[in-house]
């Protein structure tokens, strides 16, 4: 409410406002004079830029409000006695402090808080001191949803001036800070954090991250702002670098903190960290005491609060079941004797008790609830038992509605239905696994043997458990609508029936490589779920029964409306992702049907199906984004059909699709005027859209890539595959059409060192490279530029004359890459093995083949490399232990595939590992080779033979079984 005072009382005071900020040749000099008995009608905006203001106010309200004004009108100043005084002030923030004075309503936002809050200070306002210090706690209170109203660069300076002047909501700041650091990390102006802020956010016990990762790369992307290079090099000296003592290095993930070994200012602590995480994963008997020497488990509790939301262990072998418990126990429970003996003894229950969770004593673990949390990712965590941690996860996050749990091979499908019944919120699931390389319809399986069981070994002095029931769910309804089983070989029609059953609100099933299902039963579900809008069943025998299922009227149930031209009501008429990519048993015949149905659909994989023309003319969608047609027999006019019905397409995979290019060569005999340009299917991508991925083979050429200029300008992924030929010039225009790439893929194209550095000096976004089988040799020119974006990188056949030299520049130049392939390097040797884990230490995947002598001596260094999850040596010298496979999956925790060749056993052969000594393992690759003479000419020189292969084993574990089975393909 506006002041109701009479100015003409007798009791005014001229207040001569000014701006001692104002510039002196502001165009508008004339006095103005307002009162602040009309103060509701003062335009601030106008005002606000005046230099100067004479402003009558009533003397009494000023005294009252204001402890400045009460000693300057009512004591023994000078000025107590004039009619008017001088203030020298900024003038907007003067003007809302009067307005508040004589009772208007103040607007608080994060630009006026700071003026505010110091005029309020000065002028010793004390209600505007309490209503800025209630809006400050307001807006960083525990309870508001962030991002807050005001900006990281606000808190700086709030924060920057309460230190500077002393004021009591620093420990808010800091406390809104910790636990919404998450989102301070995100701003652009993180940098501008000051380092004492950023100290006291990490020491806060209310510091809130997903993960002890996001947390170290925040803090050295700080470091790395804020440091100048010659502190890079000679990190001892920067007092800042205490504050890596507040990472509990012990919970870094395995792939990151050995990727940080090659980092000037933590290669120290990475060292450290490495060293704790192999120990805690390694360790055949988990103790706690034994690892801390019985001292403080802080440095082992995972990091939760009140406000975690996500909680991301992805890749840390070392997190254990008493672990997990440990950081939902409270914290004084870390010291109690008795209760971390108990916490040690649970593996060992575990075991006694034949894996059955429901035996163990979970009432003796007194585990807090963490509301908030709704994400949990335990992917690549090998030592964690996931049906025990279910019930940990049910007790403490009540709210999880998304669980992560790739490469979790030991967790049984069966038991699923304890992950619904446990935690009844849960929406997304998955359970990922590696897929099976056995594919049916890929390979030809030359022997079988034998499915060898899981045998859980009982305690004599124990009480049998009865056995597992099979996959039942209780009445109660789930509310997954997320879904993924890719690759699990675990799971059967039965289970899909369960699932159908139960998951009635299912909108998204992944069973990509799930080879043990059939169609039946995956039609089960198509029929049953009637909300599925994304189906991805690649790889698996998906065929006419599931096509009949989709194409069904759901709204009855006779199965006539599949005949009608375009059935509104069907399933495939709805779906929007469909991925049925290399499942041959759908006759042409039915995929013509099932396509001519799809009409929402926007992302589509057909690959290597028996897919053609007729088919895809069918098409009548126009919401298409994703399209895969790599290896069919489509042609250009009906690709290009699709196309033109699909302005909203991004991503077009085309390899490996002959008739493009018979379609080409039949365009240029018939019209020899189009000698010189491009068959339709370019035109049609170049006009009308703007791709994000293209994939292309035959028929591609330098022609092509001209007319597909237009849509490519933002392309992320290009890949050209065997029968595109681009040229040299082509290759160099490559960079200049799409300056954002991140992948590039080249198989058979004509290269060069030239060709290659314009690639890696120009593409600074490129984060996957891939030159395989082509034409010309690169050398170490080509890699003489710094690319340190890069993650990936293969090189076959394409680098014969690399040296340990090359390698090396290699190493130095791309020192961020963490999948290497080298194929066909026959000049290195053994001492390329100390390159390659002192340049990569992060490497998760090393693929060596036909690399001269690298093996010869054995693999020494290599092992080194413990964060690897996928390993391939072959061909690279015979000099590979027995055991080789053994102890490489008792030194990598989180290795899960190993291919070999018996060329390289240096006893002729390689022990194989049972259940217990595989460890993560879950693919295990040996090719064998037959010897044969190389050329006739060379029978009357002695001798001298080539490998040629013959066969490969492949063992495969999941939850329940290993199996073994020698197929042709060298795999």
């Amino acid at each position: 409410m506006e002041s109701n005072v009479d100015a003409t009382d007798g009791e005014t005071v001229i207040l001569n406002c000014i701006d001692p900020n104002a510039s002196s040749l502001h165009e508008d000099n004339e006095e103005i004079v307002i009162s602040t008995v009309e103060v509701s009608q003062w335009d601030l905006s106008s005002l606000a830029h005046r230099p100067i203001i004479k402003i009558k106010a009533n003397r009494q309200r000023l005294v009252q409000q204001s402890s400045y004004f009460h000693g300057l009108l009512c004591g023994s100043f000078s000025e107590s006695c004039f009619d008017s005084i001088s203030i020298h002030w900024d003038m907007e923030s003067l003007l809302s402090m009067l307005r508040f004075l004589f009772g208007c309503s103040l607007d608080l936002t994060s630009e006026n808080f700071l003026p505010l809050y110091e005029a309020a200070l000065f002028f010793g306002v004390e209600k505007l001191l309490l209503v800025c210090r209630s809006w400050l706690n307001y807006v960083i209170s525990e309870g508001r949803i962030w991002p807050p109203p005001l900006h990281l660069e606000d808190l700086i300076h709030i924060w920057e001036y309460g230190r500077e002047n002393a004021t009591d909501f620093i420990p808010q700041l800091t406390d809104c800070l910790a636990r919404n650091f998450i989102w301070m990390t995100s701003c652009d102006s993180f940098h501008n954090v000051p380092f004492e802020l950023l100290l006291s956010c990490v020491k806060h016990p209310c510091l809130t991250v997903d993960s002890e990762k996001h947390l170290c790369d925040s803090i050295l992307l700080w470091l790395a702002a804020n440091t100048i290079p010659y502190d890079l090099l000679n990190s001892t000296g920067d007092a800042r670098l205490e504050i890596f003592t507040e990472i509990r290095t012990s919970l870094l993930s395995l792939p990151f903190a050995a990727g940080k070994r090659r980092c000037p200012l933590f290669s120290k602590f990475a060292e450290r960290s490495v060293d704790a995480i192999l120990s805690l994963a390694t360790s055949s008997s988990f103790s706690l005491a034994n690892i801390l020497g019985g001292g403080d488990f802080s440095q082992l509790r995972i990091r939760l609060t009140e406000c975690t939301k996500i909680l991301d262990l992805s890749g840390c072998p070392q997190i254990s079941l008493p672990l997990l418990l440990l950081s939902m126990l409270p914290f004084s429970y870390s010291v109690d004797t008795m209760l971390t003996k108990k916490l040690n003894q649970l593996p060992l229950k575990l075991e006694r008790f034949n894996m059955d969770v429901s035996r163990i004593p979970w009432e003796t673990f007194p585990v807090l609830t963490f509301e908030a949390v709704e994400v949990v990712d335990v992917s690549n965590c090998p030592m964690l038992h996931l049906e025990a941690a279910i019930e940990c996860f049910s007790k403490s996050f009540p709210s999880l509605t998304t669980l992560k749990a790739a490469y979790t091979s030991n967790f049984r499908t069966m038991k699923l239905y304890q992950l619904l019944q446990r935690c009844p919120l849960l929406s997304n699931i998955d359970l990922t696994v590696e897929s099976n390389p056995v594919i049916p319809a890929k390979v030809s399986v030359i022997s079988s043997f034998p499915v060898v069981k899981l045998q859980i070994s009982t305690s004599s002095n124990e009480e049998t458990c009865p056995a597992v029931p099979t996959f039942h769910f209780s009445r109660r309804l789930s509310n997954i609508t997320n879904l993924i089983l890719e690759g699990r070989t675990d799971i059967y029609d039965s289970d899909l029936h369960n699932i159908a059953e139960c998951c009635p609100s299912l909108c998204c099933i992944n069973l990509n490589v799930c080879t043990s299902i059939t169609d039946s039963g995956i039609s089960v579900i198509l029929l049953k779920c009637v909300g599925l809008h994304s189906i991805f069943a690649c790889d698996t025998f998906f065929a006419h029964n599931c096509v009949l299922s989709l194409c069904r009227d759901i709204s009855r149930f006779d199965g006539v409306a599949m005949k009608m031209e375009k059935n509104t009501n069907s399933l495939a008429y709805k779906l929007q992702i469909l991925h049925i990519g290399g499942c041959k048993a759908i006759s042409e015949i039915t995929l013509l049907e099932l396509i001519s149905q799809l009409y929402r659909v926007r992302s589509l994989c057909l690959r290597e199906t028996q897919l053609d023309d007729n088919s895809l003319y069918k098409f009548s969608g126009s919401s298409l984004e994703m399209l895969d047609v790599s290896d069919t027999k489509v042609s250009c006019h009906a690709v290009g059909h699709v196309v033109r019905r699909s302005p909203h397409l991004k991503c077009l995979i085309a390899r490996g699709c002959r008739h493009l290019l018979k379609e080409e060569s039949n365009i240029l005999e018939n019209s020899p005027a189009l000698s010189y340009n491009c068959p339709v299917l370019y035109y049609e991508l170049g006009k009308s859209c703007n791709l994000e991925e293209i994939s292309l083979g035959w028929g591609f050429s330098f022609f092509s890539l001209e007319a597909l200029r237009p849509a490519i300008k933002m392309l992320r992924t290009f890949i050209v595959g065997l029968g595109g030929s681009l040229g040299e010039d082509g290759l160099k225009l490559v960079p200049t059409f799409c300056p954002w790439l991140e992948t590039l893929i080249l198989y058979f194209q004509v290269i060069s060192d030239s060709v290659v550095r314009n690639i890696l000096e120009t593409l600074k976004n490129l984060q996957v490279l891939a030159l395989c089988y082509c034409f010309g040799e690169i050398s170490s020119l080509s890699f003489q530029f710094s690319a340190p974006c890069l993650r990936k990188l293969k090189l076959e056949r394409v680098t014969a004359q690399m040296t340990n030299d090359d390698l090396l520049t290699l190493a130095q130049n791309c020192m961020n890459i963490t999948e290497l392939s080298l194929l066909g390097c026959r000049r290195l040797n053994s001492e390329s093995q100390d390159t390659i884990s002192n340049g990569w230490p992060g490497l998760i995947s090393l693929h060596l083949e036909d690399c001269g002598e690298v093996t010869a001596k054995g693999v020494t260094s290599l092992m080194n490399c413990q964060a690897l999850e996928d390993l391939l040596l072959r061909h690279n010298g015979l000099g590979i232990d027995k055991n080789f496979i053994i102890r490489a999956a008792s030194r990598m925790p989180l290795l899960r595939k190993v291919a070999l060749d018996v060329c390289d056993a240096k006893d002729g052969d390689f022990d194989l590992p049972d259940f217990t000594d595989r460890r993560f393992l879950s693919i295990v690759k040996i090719a064998r080779c037959n010897l044969k003479r190389r050329t006739l000419d060379s029978m009357k020189s002695g001798p001298c033979t080539t490998p040629v292969h013959a066969e490969t084993l492949i063992l495969t574990w999941d939850s329940e079984k290993l199996s073994r089975t020698v197929v042709k393909e060298r795999l």
